[in-house]
């Protein structure tokens, strides 16, 4: 059982680039599980995580609705944006600069198989961090994520989540809105959720801007005691 984890910073990278790498790294990890299974060869398994921000891309969930995009390929691009159906779980979401998003891509036997807990710790995750910054925020039932005042008609979304798991490896994560321009929101149904705001860390906060990486390193805290990891030196 292997519980070290390598965290890579990539700063501002392509959706695409970025897929791909995930993609390489969670293929490895596959077929590192296949060899030891077939041969006994004893292998640890790596875990990754991956920060990143992506330039300003929309991408839609295997099971999420088309519709939920409100541009045209041409509004796509006078907007400066790009669009993927990717291969996550949820509907249709927005990455762009000032936003922090996190890929973990572990091999969730090496600390549990339980695909729900660790979706629950991720968002424990994203709900002690912000509790940092003095704000309160829960999960919604029903609704993935981790959401402001829940249950009152000023809810409001402030991280979206979608993972793909296969043979317990996992990929894909949150995007946790710091400084993000939320007018790229107007452009789409969020999550497939109709009449539920978004909102960000320096809107909540009312600054103009929020330490992007300070908030990173209140995110790994928080991940690495909650999935009782080790950071790879």
């Amino acid at each position: 059982m292997n519980k070290t984890i390598h965290v890579q910073d990539l700063g501002l990278k392509d959706y695409k680039e970025t897929w791909d790498y995930q993609e390489d790294l969670f293929r490895k990890t596959v077929d590192c599980k296949i060899k030891n299974r077939r041969e006994n060869a004893g292998l640890p398994t790596p875990n990754h995580f991956l920060f990143v921000s992506h330039p300003h891309v929309y991408t839609l969930g295997k099971s999420g609705d088309f519709s939920n995009l409100l541009l045209s390929d041409e509004q796509l691009a006078q907007r400066g944006a790009t669009f993927y159906k990717i291969n996550r779980g949820g509907d249709i979401t927005y990455h762009g600069p000032g936003q922090v998003v996190g890929y973990p891509i572990l091999d969730l036997e090496n600390f549990f198989t339980d695909i729900h807990k660790y979706l629950r710790l991720l968002e424990e995750t994203i709900i002690l961090t912000l509790a940092e910054y003095g704000l309160t925020a829960t999960r919604s039932d029903g609704e993935t994520g981790v959401w402001l005042d829940v249950g009152t008609p000023f809810a409001r979304k402030i991280c979206a989540m979608g993972v793909r798991a296969s043979r317990w490896v996992t990929m894909h994560g949150f995007a946790l809105n710091v400084n993000t321009d939320l007018g790229y929101f107007d452009n789409i149904i969020p999550c497939g959720i109709r009449g539920k705001a978004v909102t960000s860390l320096h809107v909540e906060l009312n600054r103009d801007t929020v330490n992007e990486n300070e908030v990173k390193e209140k995110l790994l805290k928080h991940f690495f005691a909650l999935f009782e990891g080790d950071l790879a030196q």
